[in-house]
């Protein structure tokens, strides 16, 4: 089991950094307040040096939640939710763009402190408390992120 501290800037005084646990190709992270999560899980990429991975869970606490999803026209609509809300699911995957650079497409479920659910397609979130998240790298898997025409969407192509 290999265990490292990553090396990311964090504002807040009493904030840690990011750390994560390997076991095979299971990782385990666990991000802290004001760490950024697709900033965080692709800096790991390059950390650690893979490629593809399925993101397969996610709790913890965000804020600055900017989410939507993608209507009939491919054209992302997006909302935002500041106030600090429980990080109920968080799901998706990690490849590599044409040029190398690591994207991340993930979705979530996020709830208010009066229970309501809020999902869809997560384009930016802040933690605010803990982000635990697991990981499994596909070490044999090649696939890549391409742009398609007409469209916001970056789909995924298998080499």
């Amino acid at each position: 089991m290999q265990m490292n501290r990553g090396k990311h800037f964090n504002p807040f005084q009493l904030a840690n950094y990011m750390e994560w646990t390997r076991s095979g190709d299971d990782l385990f992270v666990r991000l802290d307040p004001g760490e950024e999560i697709h900033a965080s899980i692709r800096s790991l990429a390059d950390e650690i040096g893979f490629d593809a991975a399925a993101i397969t869970s996610g709790i913890g606490r965000t804020r600055e939640n900017i989410f939507g999803f993608m209507n009939d026209n491919h054209i992302y609509h997006k909302k935002t939710i500041n106030p600090s809300t429980e990080l109920v699911t968080l799901q998706g995957n990690l490849a590599r763009r044409e040029d190398g650079s690591p994207f991340t497409h993930i979705h979530f479920t996020i709830s208010t402190d009066d229970g309501v659910t809020h999902a869809g397609h997560l384009f930016e979130a802040i933690i605010h408390v803990v982000g635990e998240i697991h990981m499994r790298i596909l070490s044999k898997s090649i696939m890549t992120r391409c742009p398609l025409e007409n469209s916001e969407f970056v789909a995924l192509k298998f080499n």
